[in-house]
């Protein structure tokens, strides 16, 4: 058996990494540790570690680490996860903390555990009560990848059923490990010179939720009774901290000791020590102490640690504190009372024999919690995972039912539109009035308000449709073209907008000639079209081109008669396919030498005309490009769009961030047309495999559709989501789902051909 532990590690100074250290030599083959428990069904089991290393720091790591992941670079994560499957690795286990993974909240390692082979089992050190919209779907999409969730503590359980909706059956207990080391008490307090001294102990990475100052302000009153109380606090401030602020914590601790007269009391060792001296540490204290401010805090390996030395610990009431120290475990206080503090101090002290029994009570527990225990549960899940043979679907095409999509909603929509039309910017959920409005958002709303009135039937989506088409008409100049932007105060910002916004308009006003939902919209909207028409010819902008042809192939429609219309499409065609001819190659089919925005909008235009004309030169330039996009953003099995950030040149590398949903839309509707054209249902399931890039199956493996606001986040960057929700973005959305309801409609109706 062959195990791969994803985790930080020493000797970078992390709390997750000594984690990660105990798990791996409590279950995998070391002669030094292994004490024969690491043989499972008399299979010697073997391992090894991918690290996390943080910014660009290196470490001399030991011969178990096989692979490190520097913790911002994108890259480095899909490597890590090509060397993993081809290791021979049997399962994954992977330690959780949202800091140790990079971009936003930690997302960088889905898309590595969305490509894993083997059976992933997760342990989380984090589970938060109120987590932020990113971190609830970061937690979710993991427990979702993951065959087992190990945690700490029943809160923890309580807060992943209840809160990130994980089955119970996946979750397993198993409390947080202990390494067994011992030392006698006697001879660790002489080492340390407090021979004749009460000694109490704070340990671990300081930051100003620790408390240490209602410890500072508690022993006044009890040093006046026992003045041979010494109180050290242990451990270096926390990188982020001081990445952002310095010692001030720290010097606002020693300026409290100065204030209070503790100097001869209050030691503070600015040190990360390994585990053995640690131990020592822990072995000679009389009372350990761990004063957090607050409850949110569901596991703690220093707690752990404390009780499993035997220490007699004294905690506020924290929820893994409240666990661990129940049964009289050890004692509790309230967060900030010093006062409290202070009694339950003196309490211990005056009565040896109470601090002996509480110490004893801690001790018989902290056996139990010894990491050869520790790991022999983990193993029992991994040899129980792989007795499962759980099932690992990696990027798999399958197609979804329409009852797990979301409600199709406008709220986000009406939201964003007012008298004038639809705002073309957003601050998270909420218009941006600062940025005004815009005719290409304007026009998609018209051709997604439409959409949305022939699948539904519901009227009251028109009432939307007449703010669109009246702002089209507005922007309109006499010679047939379009301004593109209006400030809020309804102020021009521009004389002719881009050959892209005439496009899309367009396409709208087609899509309006053939689905008017009553004369008065096509009288208008007829009027409109017309007067843009002497512009077509005069298009440059291949995507311009590409959408009014879409335009033109919809009026054409529902008005098949209209020859010079038909020739206008034709031309157009005959434009596209010329910057085709002058860029393909063997092994680049493509209309530029480099692959770039809205993609998909070019060979949906020629699958389009291929509807119409009927001629086969513009059907194999249409399916040849789209095969090869195809081939570009979908050999995984799910949509990976060309990231805006740098794009893809020819004989380059392709770009990851910056995606945007108005490609996921185009991709959507290019599988459509060509379902449409051929009636091949393997296009079908391209469809639904692009469109659930919005719900998650991405890069990131993060859904961009916002459940509460019903808009759609505005991308991928490389922080990660960028959570704006602006017209463009939630439209594409609502275009993209309008499509996936009609699709399902021809899979229901057979409608299929192979």
């Amino acid at each position: 058996m062959k195990l791969v532990f994803i985790g930080t590690y020493p000797p970078r100074e992390c709390g997750i990494g000594i984690f990660t250290n105990d798990l791996y030599h409590s279950m995998v083959d070391d002669p030094n540790l292994s004490k024969g428990r690491n043989v499972v069904k008399n299979y010697p089991v073997e391992g090894f570690v991918v690290a996390m290393s943080d910014h660009d720091l290196t470490y001399a790591y030991p011969k178990e680490v096989k692979f490190t992941i520097r913790q911002e670079y994108q890259r480095d994560y899909l490597k890590a996860v090509k060397y993993i499957n081809l290791s021979g690795a049997d399962v994954c286990i992977l330690e959780h903390e949202f800091g140790i993974f990079g971009g936003q909240n930690g997302m960088y390692i889905l898309p590595l555990l969305h490509r894993l082979e083997i059976p992933l089992i997760v342990t989380l050190h984090t589970i938060l009560e109120r987590p932020s919209y990113n971190e609830k779907a970061v937690l979710k999409q993991l427990c979702k990848m993951a065959y087992k969730i190990v945690v700490m503590s029943h809160k923890a359980i309580q807060f992943l059923t209840q809160i990130y909706e994980v089955e119970k059956e996946k979750i397993a207990l198993i409390e947080h490990g202990v390494p067994e080391i011992v030392y006698n008490q006697e001879q660790c307090k002489k080492q340390f010179k407090l021979e004749n001294k009460n000694f109490l102990l704070t340990f671990g990475i300081i930051s100003r939720n620790k408390g240490i100052e209602t410890v500072i302000k508690a022993l006044p009153k009890v040093i006046e009774k026992h003045p041979d109380v010494v109180y050290m606090v242990l451990g270096k401030t926390h990188p982020n901290v001081l990445h952002h602020s310095g010692e001030e914590y720290r010097n606002y601790l020693h300026l409290l000791v100065k204030n209070l007269k503790l100097g001869d009391h209050v030691v503070f060792l600015n040190e990360f020590f390994d585990q053995k001296e640690l131990f020592k540490y822990l072995s000679a204290s009389d009372i350990y102490i761990t004063p957090y401010l607050n409850e949110a805090q569901i596991t703690s390996g220093t707690l752990s640690y404390a009780v499993g030395v035997g220490s007699a610990v004294i905690s506020t009431p924290y929820w893994h504190a409240t666990e661990l120290l129940d049964e009289g475990r050890g004692r509790l206080f309230d967060f900030n009372d010093s006062e409290g503090l202070s009694d339950i101090l003196m309490e211990l002290l005056d009565s040896p024999e109470a601090l002996k029994k509480l110490r004893k009570k801690a001790f018989d527990y902290g056996k139990t919690l010894s990491w050869s225990k520790s790991g022999e549960k983990y193993m029992a899940l991994v040899q129980a995972t792989l007795d499962e043979k759980p099932e690992v679907n990696i990027g798999s095409e399958t197609l979804i039912d329409p009852l797990l999509l979301p409600p199709f909603s406008l709220d986000h929509i009406r939201r964003l539109t007012d008298d004038t039309g639809i705002i073309q910017h957003a601050k998270f959920g909420i218009p941006n009035l600062k940025e005004g409005y815009c005719l290409d958002d304007n026009a998609r709303a018209l051709l997604m308000v439409l959409m949305a009135y022939r699948e539904t039937k519901d009227k009251s989506t028109l009432n939307l449709a007449p703010i669109y088409l009246s702002y089209i008409h507005f922007m309109q100049n006499e010679d047939g073209t379009f301004r593109n932007f209006l400030s809020f105060s309804r102020q021009f910002l521009d004389e002719v907008g881009s050959e892209d916004s005439f496009g899309r308009t367009i396409w709208a006003l087609g899509y309006l000639l053939g689905n008017a939902p009553n004369d008065a919209y096509y009288q208008t909207g007829k009027l409109v079209f017309f007067d843009a028409s002497p512009n077509f010819e005069k298009l440059q902008s291949i995507r311009a081109i590409a959408n009014t042809m879409l335009g033109i192939s919809y009026y054409l429609k529902s008005n098949p008669a209209d020859e010079g219309m038909r020739e206008r499409l034709r031309n157009l065609a005959g434009k596209l396919i010329m910057h085709y001819d002058a860029n393909k190659s063997e092994k680049w089919k493509w209309f530029e030498p480099l692959m770039a925005y809205d993609n998909g909008i070019l060979p949906l235009a020629l699958l389009h005309a291929a509807e119409i004309l009927n001629e086969d030169y513009i059907t194999k330039v249409a399916m040849e490009s789209m095969g090869f996009l195809t081939e570009v953003t979908l050999k995984d099995g799910y949509l990976s769009i060309i990231g805006n950030e740098k794009w893809y040149k020819k004989d380059g590398e392709r770009s990851m961030f910056a995606q945007q949903p108005i490609d996921a839309m185009a991709m959507v509707l290019m599988y459509q047309q060509a379902f449409q054209l051929t009636k091949n249902q393997a296009y079908l399931v391209k469809l639904f495999s692009c469109f659930m890039w919005f719900l998650g199956e991405n890069d990131l493996r993060m859904s961009l559709f916002d459940f509460d606001t019903k808009g759609c986040c505005d991308g991928f960057e490389s922080y990660g989501v960028n959570r704006n929700q602006g017209a463009e973005s939630s439209l594409a959305y609502l275009i993209s789902h309008l499509i996936v309801l009609q699709a399902f409609e021809a899979y229901e109706e057979k409608d299929i051909g192979q």
